[in-house]
């Protein structure tokens, strides 16, 4: 099979233009679900699955799959489904999601090109809402595909603005009916761009992943008292901010300590929120967050464990109050064996060097992966960087990737 540089390009190209943002340097996009750039983007999608013979359909959530289903296949068979999503964090890159999408199309394509006679249909599947930029906290339509979120639960999610997602879909033409059940696939392998430096660094093409890693998130709430900057002596102070230093400052210790054991523990607090926020206050009020990752899930239990303990030393110590809530707690997911057979012997076939790795990072594959056999494949990123309009995946990578894809799912296909 041959991929088409040329075609897997112009559909990433052509799709950036949906959304896209001006920049000093890169390509950007922000492309927000039930916005008017998702409109176009689905648009463009639906188009070029019908220019490739696919039949689609749209489910209640807005979940987007084109079909391939030759003369070859049991229409009756489990599909091998493929694919990733299309809407993007602000001011976003062009690979992060559509790379995914439109490499499973070309998937496709280059089968139909080269012949193959799959017994199983293939499908091609764009994902609602997967970045949480507008709706909930991501990975929706992959949600409501395993049955993890139910159709009316995910359609009742609002904005910031109160308005639900069902409203917001309908609004733009993309809430369908129905429900994409991942359970009924016979496999599902997402390609993504690897969001990190580990294929650079080692000149590899392709990178199939071993396991996704587990993922807590914790909100933390650090009560002190708004006081005068200048008349309120250090020994009279209940600064929430002061405590709330050295709490970040333990969850970096905790995971450093972890580190020794898996070396692939990282725990960030990216967040804060300081009331009053003022030059001349005490801070009286520090909400944060507390994201701790993982292969191994003792490990995120210790540094989550280290984090409470952190709290009670600092309200023993300290004229605070604190409080702790876990909403957010996923073990990691191994990948099926069988799918990364596939990928490593299509990278044989292809003459690509293939390196196994963990991801860092979600995707729609760590649900997929609860209700049938499932895989995720990286293609390079340049210096690592994503989100951002200075994310980059070379031309040559992306279809050097599309080829280790499209073998994989060939083989899939026509077992």
């Amino acid at each position: 099979m041959r991929v088409n540089q040329q075609r897997l390009r112009s559909d990433i190209e052509s799709n950036a233009e949906f959304g896209a943002v001006p920049t000093d340097e890169g390509r950007g996009r922000t492309v927000l679900t039930g916005s008017e750039a998702d409109r176009r983007a689905r648009e463009f999608f639906c188009e070029r699955l019908r220019d490739a013979g696919l039949s689609i359909t749209i489910d209640e959530v807005g979940n987007i799959v084109g079909r391939w289903e030759p003369e070859s296949a049991d229409p009756d068979a489990a599909p091998v489904a493929t694919g990733s999503h299309l809407d993007s964090v602000p001011e976003g890159g062009i690979f992060d999601g559509p790379l995914g999408v439109y490499a499973a199309l070309e998937s496709v394509r280059a089968m139909q090109d080269a012949g193959v006679e799959p017994v199983r249909p293939v499908e091609v599947v764009n994902f609602t809402e997967e970045e949480g930029q507008r709706f909930g906290g991501g990975l929706i339509g992959s949600a409501v595909a395993v049955g993890e979120l139910g159709v009316a639960e995910a359609l009742d999610i609002e904005d910031a603005d109160g308005i639900p997602l069902g409203d917001a879909l309908a609004d733009i033409g993309y809430r369908g009916d129905g429900r994409v059940d991942a359970a009924d696939w016979d496999a599902w392998i997402e390609l993504h761009i690897e969001q990190s430096e580990r294929l650079e660094d080692a000149a590899v093409p392709a990178g199939v992943v071993t396991s996704i890693v587990g993922l807590s998130r914790c909100a933390v709430e650090i009560t002190g008292e708004a006081d005068h900057a200048g008349s309120t002596l250090m020994d009279d102070r209940s600064d929430a901010l002061a405590a709330a230093s050295e709490f970040v400052l333990d969850v970096e210790r905790a995971t450093n300590e972890r580190g020794e054991v898996s070396e692939t523990a990282v725990g960030t607090v990216g967040k804060l929120e300081v009331s009053p926020n003022a030059p001349n206050v005490i801070a009286g009020k520090v909400d944060l967050t507390v994201d701790v990752r993982d292969v191994a899930y003792d490990s995120i239990e210790y540094v989550i464990d280290e984090a409470e303990a952190s709290l009670d030393r600092i309200e023993a110590e300290r004229p605070v109050e604190t409080a702790l809530s876990h909403p957010w707690d996923r073990k990691p997911v191994e990948m099926s064996e069988r799918c990364r057979a596939a990928l490593h012997d299509a990278g044989a076939d292809a003459d690509l060097e293939t390196l196994d790795l963990h991801s860092g990072a979600g995707h729609d594959t760590m649900h997929v992966a609860a209700v049938t056999d499932a895989a995720l494949l990286f293609a390079p990123s340049r210096d690592g960087i994503s989100h951002n309009p200075r994310e980059w995946t070379d031309w040559t990578d992306c279809a050097d990737a599309t080829r280790v894809l499209a073998g994989a799912l060939a083989d899939l296909a026509t077992e």
